[in-house]
């Protein structure tokens, strides 16, 4: 329980999307006690439990979500994910007019209204406006769930952050937390921030990796591997546009790379979405195989087909990011949170290994 003197976690979202739905589904599933603890990587952060976090503001940037309060637009198209809390409570947050700039493809207007972005008419907001709302509503942490290339989107809501003085966790694969100069800026005006790009619970690249790190343990030699991921939500939709995947590729391939014992040549390592598959929906699918020389130089491979629910599986790492973000701002810490950036993210400012990250998160969190 939390000491007399400390409240919750006050949370604001950039994008109400698939992982911004299974987010808010699961502060009330566990709000509201269901299965107790499964699927959650720790009870409790810092002192904080999941039921400790509250969303108190949120931007979108599609007409059928703003106006709403966050409970109900997290249901609203182009959302596709799993319903596994259908009594989501009110939050009392009503989704505000984001800024839009590089957060939606052109590509997109392509499709079907169910499968895109409808833009809402509302003015969109200045530095000034996202920053009062962020201190009108004594937020804490701002989660940035913004599409996959939204670079100059995400710097808007990492200047808000900033001046507000809310930790920022990134979520996504635009280079922050992990660019020097951002980085810098953070550490400067005394303000946490973890990033880059969330590893699922257990998705595609924290299985590729774990095999890797593997691989070199047991002496085999990796040869060569590609991960290749299907997918049918707006998240897969938006990336037909290759322009916005470079950081994304880039992210997950050092995922895998860093943990390798030699690092492979561009020709022998592929990782990265694949194609867009409608009918999926929120359904992620990988297809894994890596080709190595077992003793004697003696060949093996191993393929795998992983196929997981994409927005739940990053939810179950959201809900820690965002209570190790608060103790980060609890404890008066500015700058990257490097342990929980190295085990939660792709692209953080510094690569570990898992077992050196785990260990890293485990003594951040706990009790000093």
């Amino acid at each position: 329980m939390l000491s007399p003197d400390r409240r919750g976690i006050n949370v604001a979202i950039a994008g109400i999307g698939n992982c911004a739905s299974s987010l808010v589904q699961g502060l009330s599933h566990y709000r509201a006690g269901a299965n107790d603890t499964i699927g959650l990587m720790h009870e409790e952060v810092g002192g904080y439990h999941p039921s400790d976090i509250r969303v108190v503001a949120a931007w979108d940037v599609d007409r059928r979500k703003v106006g709403r309060d966050v409970a109900q637009a997290i249901f609203a198209k182009p959302n596709c994910t799993a319903v596994f809390c259908d009594s989501v409570e009110e939050t009392g947050a009503v989704v505000r007019m984001g800024k839009r700039l590089d957060g939606v493809a052109d590509h997109m207007a392509d499709y079907p209204d169910d499968r895109t972005f409808l833009l809402a008419d509302e003015a969109e907001p200045s530095k000034d406006e996202v920053v009062a709302v962020l201190r009108e509503s004594q937020a804490d942490v701002l989660m940035n769930y913004l599409p996959v290339g939204s670079q100059a989107a995400s710097e808007f809501y990492a200047e808000c952050a900033l001046e507000a003085g809310v930790a920022f966790v990134n979520n996504i694969p635009v280079f922050i937390a992990s660019n020097p100069d951002w980085a810098a800026r953070f550490e400067a005006a005394g303000v946490p921030i973890i990033g880059d790009d969330i590893k699922a619970q257990l998705g595609a690249t924290i299985v590729h990796r774990v095999l890797t790190d593997l691989f070199k343990k047991r002496g085999v030699k990796l040869d060569r591997t590609y991960q290749l991921n299907t997918g049918g939500n707006t998240d897969f939709l938006n990336m037909l546009n290759r322009t916005r995947l470079a950081s994304k590729k880039e992210s997950k391939t050092e995922a895998v790379q860093s943990v390798a014992q030699a690092r492979l040549e561009d020709e022998n390592i592929h990782v990265g979405p694949s194609d867009y598959v409608a009918w999926q929906n929120d359904n992620k699918v990988c297809f894994l195989r890596m080709e190595g020389q077992l003793f004697g130089g003696v060949p093996m491979n191993l393929e795998l087909r992983l196929s997981v629910e994409d927005s739940p599986n990053s939810a179950g790492v959201a809900i820690d990011m965002i209570r190790c973000a608060k103790i980060a701002k609890d404890r008066k810490l500015a700058g990257p949170v490097l342990p929980a950036a190295a085990w939660f993210c792709k692209h953080p400012p510094v690569q570990m290994t898992d077992d050196e990250a785990h260990a890293a998160l485990e003594a951040f969190i706990a009790p000093n």
